[in-house]
């Protein structure tokens, strides 16, 4: 299954930055790529589910997820409950630095459900994941940090 897992130091308090990435409702107001994410509400367990639109090298990219956040760890996970992929699940983290500033991580495990297709897929899903992926955390860094 293909795997990408991005990282970016961003000049901001811990808590500032969490806050940043855990409000999904207003990442299509400042990124590019997202096209939307509509914040659902909470499941009975205390998860809440989004649904997103993307764009992916000129085409979007749908899906409803369910998102788990703890405070604790400020680790975000999300899981795809249903899209255009076959399965997409991974996670948020923001990590504090000593300095004060924070490390976003975004991991991600996805499959894009074309068994036969996959060996010619994965990899230009997976760069085009990873750019995706980059731009998104650069987008928080901007959102945050003023020039």
């Amino acid at each position: 299954m293909p795997y990408v897992e991005v990282s970016l130091r961003i000049e901001s308090p811990v808590e500032e930055t969490w806050r940043a990435v855990t409000r999904l409702e207003d990442y299509a107001t400042y990124m590019d790529n997202v096209e939307s994410v509509d914040v659902r509400g909470e499941t009975e367990d205390g998860k809440r589910v989004s649904e997103w639109a993307v764009l992916l090298k000129g085409s979007v990219l749908e899906w409803v997820e369910v998102d788990e956040l703890d405070e604790a760890t400020r680790t975000m996970t999300f899981d795809q409950v249903s899209g255009d992929l076959d399965q997409f699940t991974g996670y948020w983290r923001v990590d504090p630095q000593d300095d004060g500033a924070s490390v976003v991580t975004f991991s991600v495990d996805f499959e894009i459900g074309i068994p036969l297709l996959a060996d010619m897929l994965n990899p230009v899903a997976t760069k085009a994941l990873r750019e995706n992926s980059e731009q998104m955390l650069r987008a928080i860094e901007r959102r945050l940090v003023v020039s």
